[in-house]
């Protein structure tokens, strides 16, 4: 019996194909398909807010050095409190170093990868290597999720270059 519902279901699916394929384009209007936006592969988050005066900054390297291949890099935060990844505190969160990119999506946490250096250790120094010529590196400050917070806390973009 099941098999038999199926080849009907079959027969049937195929007379519509084969009728809508067949359909003379002149004399009946083709139906409008609406197609939903696709779903983002990560949900949105909620942002965590911020305090509108918080701010992060480079300490060094300055706007404009030339530097060895391997050099320091010092982030400094005013407004806020840096904490480890996963510890939900207000007014917290940690860094992220970006490299050579543009600012992600900040409804979204912030990707890892060569281009987006996470801190979640709360460190706030790290020492870097980039091959020799102008880079640009810029801060964004996010929650315990990595996710930016409203307001976002970023830095502007710095260039150095290395020799």
């Amino acid at each position: 019996m099941k098999a038999r519902s199926c080849r009907f279901t079959l027969t049937i699916m195929n007379l519509v194909l084969v009728g809508a394929c067949s359909q003379n384009k002149e004399s009946a209007p083709a139906a409008e398909v609406s197609v939903p936006p696709a779903e983002p592969a990560v949900q949105m988050q909620v942002r965590t807010r911020a305090p509108e005066d918080a701010r992060v900054f480079f300490i060094s390297p300055r706007d404009g050095d030339i530097l060895p291949e391997t050099f320091k890099v010092e982030f400094g935060i005013e407004g806020m409190t840096v904490v480890r990844a996963g510890e939900q505190t207000p007014n917290a969160g940690h860094h992220h170093l970006l490299i050579d990119t543009d600012l992600p999506d900040l409804n979204y946490p912030v990707p890892a990868d060569a281009n987006h250096v996470h801190f979640g250790d709360a460190s706030t120094t790290t020492e870097r290597t980039l091959p020799p010529g102008e880079h640009t590196l810029q801060l964004l400050f996010a929650d315990h999720l990595h996710i930016p917070h409203e307001p976002p806390v970023y830095s502007e973009p710095i260039t150095i270059t290395v020799e």
